[in-house]
């Protein structure tokens, strides 16, 4: 079997290695006589899978003991709502948001349906192509936290570093978890849905600082407090199993590549060479985000009007390379180059561009 080269993003490319793992213990998961999507959330054989999965994201972000993991249902997206009912909780309360792009704006969105929301930087007038020094954030006197989104996938911003707040920093890292080195330490609560660079959508981490969790009001209810989950290991519920366990093996395929620093290393020779296609192409590709801060994750570009566009689009599907057109709101090209996109995949892309722009 060919298989395509995946640029969508999200849900996203998987290693292949995992896929076939996963293929190979789907009926029968390692001699159990049954899938281990069939088995019980209280089992031996899932509570394993289950504390792999905690362990691993412990020791390969280097979470330290004052924070803990929590492996959530409901997407990023419903961190929008839960954040805020939990940190902040209250129409009296407060909280500081970066207006980075389009899921910063969600974040708001939902957020000021549960507190006052003070947008501390926003992106707007400059289209959403830049983001701040992050020395010049500072979080507003009382806020009960400042949210900011690491990588924005359709404007293919990525914070480089992160401010030094007052309030607890919270950050959606649902598209660059696990790309980079974090000190999770500087953080009050990440979160971050699984289907960019973690496994299949179903699963959203969570890494929350356990001092936090005396601030969740007893009113939220049960399965939307963190205390719920943390106070019953992240399984209150029946939890998204299958996805956990891809989770898990995601997170054994980081380890025996040398772990995040060696990803940090692949992902920044992927992203060098297909901004130097884009840079070097005497301008018929362009990509409008500042270099300061362009997304290792997300590449965006454009060429010289959209009839190239869609012919760009449609001669690399027929080359086996697919998910690259960009989002609706924006237009474009987009070649999402998550953990799992072999540098093969990324050179088959920039040797195509070449070609198509010499016709």
């Amino acid at each position: 079997m060919n298989r395509a080269f995946n640029f969508y993003a999200g849900p996203a490319t998987l290693p292949q290695s995992v896929l076939e793992t996963a293929q190979r213990e789907l009926v029968d998961y390692r001699g159990a006589g049954m899938s281990i999507m069939e088995t019980s959330h209280r089992s031996a054989l899932y509570d394993e899978v289950h504390q792999a999965c905690v362990d691993g994201i412990v020791r390969l972000l280097g979470v330290p003991e004052t924070h803990t993991v929590l492996l959530l249902g409901g997407g990023a997206t419903l961190q929008f709502a839960m954040v805020p009912m939990n940190l902040a909780g209250g129409a009296e309360t407060s909280c500081d948001i970066i207006a980075s792009g389009s899921w910063a704006k969600k974040a708001i969105d939902d957020a000021k349906k549960i507190c006052s929301v003070n947008v501390v930087w926003d992106g707007k007038p400059e289209g959403y192509n830049t983001l701040p020094d992050s020395a010049s954030i500072a979080s507003s006197p009382g806020s009960s936290y400042l949210h900011l989104t690491s990588n924005e996938t359709i404007q293919g911003l990525q914070w480089r570093d992160f401010p030094q707040t007052e309030a607890p920093l919270v950050a959606d890292m649902s598209s660059d978890i696990m790309s980079r080195p974090v000190d999770v330490d500087r953080f009050g609560l990440i979160y971050a849905g699984a289907q960019k660079n973690l496994g299949p959508a179903g699963v959203t981490v969570v890494i929350v600082q356990k001092d936090l969790l005396d601030r969740v009001p007893d009113t939220v209810p049960a399965y939307l407090s963190y205390r719920t989950h943390a106070d019953k290991n992240s399984l209150y519920n029946t939890p998204p199993v299958y996805p956990i366990y891809i989770l898990r093996l995601v997170l054994d395929w980081i380890t025996e590549l040398g772990g995040i620093q060696a990803i940090a290393d692949i992902n920044r020779r992927k992203a060098a060479a297909l901004y130097s296609a884009i840079d070097e192409s005497d301008g018929y590709y362009r990509c409008p985000v500042d270099p300061a801060y362009r997304s290792m994750m997300n590449v965006v570009f454009r060429l010289p009007d959209e009839d190239a566009e869609k012919r760009f689009i449609a001669g690399a599907e027929e080359a086996g390379m697919v998910g690259l057109k960009g989002h609706r709101s924006v237009g474009g090209v987009r070649a999402s180059i998550y953990n799992a996109m072999p540098e093969s995949g990324v050179a088959a892309l920039v040797e195509y561009m070449e070609r198509f722009r010499r016709g």
